[in-house]
């Protein structure tokens, strides 16, 4: 094993939950890795020796950020989706069927190519954890070639056959539904940490609150934790839903109830409301009122929901910074949300945090404060610090 001291660094923040907004903020700081944790983390004047030292010249150092939220399996492009969205074009989830047959065409070197390109793109913008879902097949070859795939970036990977029901099930709901919770599944479980539903009875395409009780109960039956996509294109039963069977994220969370709002609280130390910022600006919808959620005591992720229709960016970096200007989160916030937050969606304690014992997952930004993040929207400061090999 390799020790390596990153030293000179301007301002560390470890999110550790201690200090102003729980930040753990130290100046003039320095932290060593042994191999792929940390383990000490301090003043650079007392820092120990090390094998390999890396000096970051005054830059800020934060957590590797934590994207739980993500579509990164899948071909073909919707560009022209997103052109006719901004021309006034309403999403109800119907161009998912356009995803599903490029990715059903493209071979596996294609999408594994594909997919790597996407999860280099994350790293090169802070994001050293990403969850990946399948959901772009729909057959249970696809599905598990999906998550095959993703296995081979991520341990956060997640079964999501009930994204929409596929084209040539429009006249056999039930038949597709007894497909995902029984040969699907079944093929899809090795492959997978996590089962998803899209649930959302205003869409034709996806599913209402009866069916998704099905999906997850089938997933947990089979030893998948549980996710659910809910509340993005109106009011449903997505949050109350995720809150009973004890989901550890609902994601979206657009249009809340006082109701789902009290059940998120009720809940917060169980499930967490994932936030993507990145739809609502891909798609023109309201943001959800993120201070409010947190002022209430909901615990609250933010992650890119990055895929080919309602937000095709990777960056973790906008996210923040579209966390702060619409949805009333402070700068420290964000960067909670989106370290701390996102690993807790994800029932990690070993990401998302600077800290003895904790992967040594770090992003280096090329400022000399976290405040940057938001305050310089757009520019490429965050990247993830490569390490010396073990």
């Amino acid at each position: 094993m390799t020790s390596t001291v990153i030293t000179g660094i301007g301002e560390l923040v470890t999110c550790d939950g201690t200090g102003a907004e729980r930040l753990g903020v130290q100046h003039d700081a320095a932290v060593v890795v042994d191999d792929d944790r940390v383990v000490w983390v301090g003043s650079a004047a007392q820092a120990p020796a090390a094998d390999e030292a890396i000096d970051v010249a005054g830059r800020a150092v934060v957590p590797g950020f934590v994207d739980s939220h993500s579509h990164l399996v899948y071909a073909g492009d919707r560009s022209a989706e997103f052109a006719a969205r901004m021309a006034g074009e309403a999403y109800d989830g119907g161009g998912i069927g356009v995803s599903v047959t490029a990715t059903r065409a493209a071979d596996d070197q294609e999408l594994a190519r594909l997919v790597g390109a996407r999860v280099a793109e994350l790293r090169a913008q802070g994001t050293t954890t990403v969850e990946i879902k399948s959901g772009y097949g729909l057959t249970v070859d696809d599905e598990v070639r999906a998550l095959r795939i993703a296995r081979e970036f991520t341990a956060e990977t997640t079964f999501l056959g009930a994204h929409v029901v596929p084209a040539d099930y429009q006249d056999d709901r039930d038949g597709y539904l007894d497909l995902v919770t029984g040969p699907m599944l079944a093929a899809a479980a090795p492959y997978a940490r996590w089962i998803d539903v899209f649930c959302e009875p205003g869409s034709p395409h996806a599913f209402d609150g009866d069916e998704s009780r099905r999906v997850l109960l089938a997933g947990r039956s089979a030893g998948l934790g549980l996710r659910v996509h809910g509340n993005q294109l109106g009011p449903g039963p997505g949050v109350q839903l995720a809150v009973e069977l004890g989901a550890a994220s609902v994601d979206h969370c657009t249009s809340l109830s006082p109701a789902d709002v009290a059940a998120l609280v009720d809940a917060a130390e169980v499930t967490t409301a994932t936030l993507l910022p990145g739809v609502e600006f891909s798609t023109r919808s309201p943001y959800p009122d993120a201070a409010g959620l947190l002022a209430a005591g909901v615990s609250v992720a933010l992650a890119t929901d990055c895929n080919p229709g309602t937000c095709n960016s990777s960056s973790m970096p906008f996210m923040i910074a579209l966390a702060v200007r619409e949805m009333g989160l402070t700068p420290a916030q964000a960067l909670y949300a989106a370290t701390v937050g996102s690993a807790r969606s994800l029932r990690r304690t070993d990401i998302g945090r600077i800290a003895v014992g904790a992967r040594a997952d770090l992003t280096l930004l090329d400022a000399p404060s976290h405040l940057h993040l938001a305050y310089r929207p757009g520019v490429p400061l965050a990247r993830a610090l490569d390490l010396p090999a073990p």
